[in-house]
């Protein structure tokens, strides 16, 4: 496509919101696998769950998404905690953390993707809330409030949790156990507690991002697997461990897919995620804020 500014301010601001939602979906990534050290394969499921949720919650209840997100953020805690408890149990006391894990992780991937399957069918699934119809233009530049709205719902959920991480004593056992889990007891905390608030905030977290998933785009049962990559490239750029660094890392990817997107075709944007993994590997293996 030929060049020319609008279309790159524009790519660039798509960019930026695209990317605020990406640092939703893998700010779970960035506390099961970055600080847990727990690959949980199964979290775009969790996602697509959540974006099932939002759909029931206003096609059945009547109830906007937003009103209903923090509902289902709760119920994801929850259930996260018990999951990592069997995870736990069966897996990690034992030292099968590893393979047995991860395929532990790939059978709940697909319980929960059949499940939405038999319920809901593989029809593409979208939410239209006429609030977020309306695009704004500043210049040359639009502001689609379907990508704004989400892109600051995201952000700001980011936020809030790195303000629990920093400002809480839970939250600062968790970032311990990130980087030494022997050392939390030094503080009078538990570990394996520990471990399990942190994986039911990112499950909660994962639920939130599925609710504004489908808000931007229509979503079926299986389509979590297209962000496996992206979740998994955004933590690794970020620093594994860095909050701030999985923001940063998830606008840079966001803007690199809509340029990609915009002057190359949409076809190339899902290689993106990889490139950059790949790239990080090979030149900043520590990533952007990482040590």
């Amino acid at each position: 496509m030929e060049f020319s500014w609008d279309l790159l301010l524009n790519a660039v601001a798509s960019g930026i919101m695209l990317g605020g939602f990406y640092a939703a979906v893998a700010l779970g990534v960035t506390i099961a696998f970055g600080m847990l050290d727990i690959v949980n394969i199964a979290h775009p499921a969790f996602v697509v769950l959540g974006s099932f949720l939002a759909f029931l919650s206003i096609n059945t209840l009547g109830v906007d998404p937003f009103l209903s997100a923090p509902v289902f953020a709760i119920g994801g805690f929850l259930f996260g905690r018990l999951f990592y408890r069997v995870y736990y149990h069966f897996f990690e006391r034992r030292g099968d953390d590893s393979l047995q894990g991860l395929a532990f992780f790939f059978g709940i991937m697909f319980i929960v993707e059949i499940s939405l399957v038999l319920t809901f069918g593989v029809d593409y699934r979208l939410i239209d809330l006429p609030y977020l119809a309306t695009t704004y233009e500043i210049g040359a530049v639009q502001i689609p409030l379907r990508l704004a709205v989400p892109c600051i719902a995201g952000v700001a959920m980011l936020l809030g949790v790195q303000l629990y991480l920093s400002r809480s004593f839970t939250g600062r056992a968790i970032l311990a156990v990130a980087q030494d889990p022997e050392a939390v007891r030094l503080i009078g905390a538990s570990p394996v507690k520990t471990k399990e608030i942190a994986f039911g905030i990112a499950v909660g977290t994962a639920i939130v991002a599925g609710v504004l998933l489908i808000l931007i785009q229509s979503v079926e049962p299986s389509i979590g697997r297209e962000f496996i990559g992206r979740a998994f490239a955004i933590c690794v750029l970020g620093g594994m461990t860095s909050l701030p660094g999985t923001l940063i890392a998830a606008m840079i990817l966001g803007i690199a897919e809509t340029m990609t997107s915009t002057f190359f075709g949409p076809s190339w944007s899902p290689a993106v995620a990889f490139g950059v993994l790949l790239l990080t590997l090979a030149f900043r293996p520590a990533g952007i804020l990482g040590r």
